[in-house]
């Protein structure tokens, strides 16, 4: 019989700590606390397959545990427990904690013990790549110069700032319409990074990139808006796993952040293609029928060439 995962439950409320327990403990190794900083402790100490952290706790919040718990122990997966809407928590838990889930407090029962299986599922089958495997990855990341960055967005200045930043390091590409910038990605097999707008003109692209995060899931996004939507935030995560969300107008040092952090991933993920199963995005309520028939004809090419 094949060992049990391990599922660790973090949250002030030692009631939502047993009624969590009873839920999941016939099914997985279920530990429980009430402490952040013990809770990265347990991850540094033992083999945590998945981190369930709420985010309101008073000795450290979720987006810090689950930050902690990526620099400890980089391959447990972490979901974040939320029943408020606080903006930069919901930012902070993607671009630092880089959180695989957020579930919505209260809960469906059957829902939070789906995206838990789906989570232990993904940490259990990476459990072969070794940290050796992630740092040779990492300094090959530092030497790759073919590799393209493609900006979306209407706003020349966005991409003047990327180029910049990437400077003869890497390429760089600008469209500012979603037709130009499919063809782009279906002709070019280096680039492997998005910086793109969830608006362009009068156009919400935001179901164009969860479906091509289903279909080409090396490719990294970074999302770059004014728009401060939980529920926009939250569908681009589950639905979309982008890798950071940023705000307009252009911070320079974070934009230069997130982009080195994403090719260091695409390598990543190129050395262990199991770990873009960390990518896994759910399907969107939305369907395909906002996506226009000229996108889904692109996006059906990509698949076909990902698949020859």
């Amino acid at each position: 019989m094949s060992e049990k995962a391990t599922v660790l439950f973090v949250d002030d409320e030692e009631a939502i700590l047993r009624t969590l327990k009873m839920l999941f403990k016939s099914i997985y190794n279920v530990k429980t606390t009430s402490d952040g900083n013990e809770a990265v402790e347990i991850c540094k100490n033992e083999k945590i397959h998945v981190v369930v952290s709420d985010q309101r706790m008073p000795i450290m919040p979720g987006v810090e545990v689950l930050r902690h718990v990526k620099e400890v122990s980089p391959t447990t997966m972490r979901l974040l427990l939320t029943g408020y809407s606080d903006w930069a928590a919901m930012v902070g838990s993607v671009n630092e904690g880089e959180v695989f889930r957020f579930i919505n407090k209260p809960w469906v029962n059957e829902d939070i013990k789906e995206v838990v299986a789906k989570a232990v599922e993904i940490a259990m089958s990476s459990d072969s790549v070794s940290q050796q495997d992630i740092k040779q990855a990492e300094d090959k990341a530092s030497g790759d110069n073919k590799l393209s960055v493609l900006v979306l967005d209407e706003d020349q200045s966005t991409f003047n700032t990327v180029k910049e930043i990437v400077g003869s390091k890497y390429g760089a590409k600008w469209c500012t319409n979603v037709d130009d910038a499919f063809a782009a990605l279906l002709e070019d097999p280096n680039i492997a990074v998005v910086v793109t707008e969830v608006r362009i003109g009068s156009e919400d692209i935001t179901e164009p990139l969860k479906k091509l995060k289903e279909i080409y899931p090396t490719v990294l996004t970074l999302v770059l808006t004014s728009f401060q939507d939980t529920k926009l935030l939250i569908d681009l995560i589950n639905q979309g796993q982008i890798f950071r969300f940023m705000p307009k107008p252009i911070l320079p040092k974070l934009m230069e952040s997130s982009v080195s952090a994403a090719i260091r991933h695409y390598h990543i993920c190129k050395a262990a293609p199991v770990l873009l199963k960390r990518h896994a995005v759910e399907k969107s309520k939305e369907g395909d029928n906002k996506i226009s028939g000229k996108i889904m004809g692109y996006l059906q090419k990509i698949r076909e060439k990902l698949s020859g």
